[in-house]
């Protein structure tokens, strides 16, 4: 049973969201601000986290920022409704996905169980995948998905769910386009609808995470109008 932590100010958010998620099986845990639910994780990490932006005592950002310094777990935001500006941010300070408000609970539930297959699949390897084509490797990446595990010139680089899946499918594939529709479907079930600007955000999210191993880092090329490349080097 996988738990998941609602962390929003709005009690009846919190409430009705929790109730819908227990009867789909999962076991939940409410915050009503982000301090409350930063104290809760450093104790026991959930298997992914829900957060409210605007929030008393700390808001959504910056438990997000706090937790990416320990974890890799899924999170989805919930933004208002007209807030673009804290739906781009959020995605590029290391959010997976984002629902605004007002929202339909099925489009949540959806979302949140399309992550945790992901996470799921990454964790333990595909079952129809080879055991020797698990890891990948390309000139100075390694990654293993049994570990969720990624190295570039053998140093250490932390990706979410969502930020693996999207370098993984353009490693697979050196030199070969994969187009924002392409990198949508990997990391983002079918029913589940985002639009370009969230795969740009995490692509922009990806480079600074590769980049902070590596400065010169260059892998991912962006073919303005068509999509992204990944060039072995």
């Amino acid at each position: 049973m996988s738990r998941i932590a609602l962390v929003d100010d709005d009690r009846n958010i919190l409430t009705s969201v929790a109730m819908t998620l227990e009867a789909e099986g999962f076991e939940v845990e409410t915050y009503n601000d982000g301090q409350s639910a930063l104290d809760a994780f450093n104790k026991r990490m959930p298997d992914m986290a829900v957060l409210d932006i605007k929030m008393p005592r700390m808001d959504g950002m910056d438990l997000l920022q706090r937790l990416r310094q320990k974890t890799a777990m899924p999170v989805i935001f919930l933004t208002s409704k007209d807030d673009e500006i804290d739906e781009v941010l959020g995605l590029r300070m290391g959010a997976d996905d984002y629902v605004k408000k007002p929202f339909s609970q099925r489009l949540l539930v959806e979302r949140i169980r399309a992550l945790l297959r992901r996470q799921d699949a990454i964790a333990g390897g595909e079952a129809d995948v080879q055991e020797e084509s698990r890891i990948l490797e390309r000139g100075n990446l390694r990654m293993d998905p049994l570990r969720h595990a990624v190295t570039w010139k053998g140093s250490d680089v932390s990706l979410t769910v969502t930020e693996f899946l999207l370098l993984q499918a353009l490693a697979q594939r050196p030199g070969f386009v994969k187009s924002r529709d392409q990198l949508m479907d990997v990391a983002y079930d079918d029913q589940v609808y985002v639009d370009d600007r969230t795969i740009d955000s995490h692509i922009k999210r990806l480079r600074k995470k590769m980049r902070s191993a590596d400065a010169d880092f260059a892998a991912i090329e962006t073919l303005y109008g068509i999509g992204y490349r990944y060039n072995e080097e």
